[in-house]
């Protein structure tokens, strides 16, 4: 078979308040708009546009997967942090090296509870 193109990809996850995310993920996080569906939004997480999230209205009580992780790689890992911080967001621990996977990371949690990862890879194989 012949290797076939894959452009982009979309993670979406199902919010409780579409604006509080709106806030979280366009205003806090800063990630651009790319389309606006009504009950779901996608934003770009990359500078290339090839990392998108999309945020869609979900039931009354969404239920974060506990084994999801929405990872987002930067070389910027305490600049995130300290913005972060500053924007309000708690934040248990501050970023760390952690030497099995030769990456630096924290974690924290958007307002339905979703965990998101700041990394940055620190191995040669990347």
């Amino acid at each position: 078979m012949e290797s076939l193109d894959i452009e982009q990809m979309i993670t979406f996850i199902y919010v409780s308040d579409l604006n509080e995310s709106k806030i979280f993920y366009e205003k806090i996080m800063g990630f651009p708009l790319r389309l606006d569906q009504g009950t779901c939004r996608i934003v770009e997480t990359s500078k290339e546009g090839g990392g998108l999230l999309g945020y869609c209205a979900g039931t009354d009580n969404p239920k974060p997967a506990s084994n999801l992780i929405i990872t987002l790689v930067s070389s910027s890992v305490d600049e995130w942090y300290e913005y972060l911080i500053d924007c309000g967001v708690k934040i248990p621990e501050p970023p760390k090296i952690n030497h099995k996977y030769k990456i630096y990371h924290f974690f924290f949690a958007d307002p339905d509870g979703y965990k998101i990862e700041i990394q940055e890879f620190r191995g040669p194989a990347w």
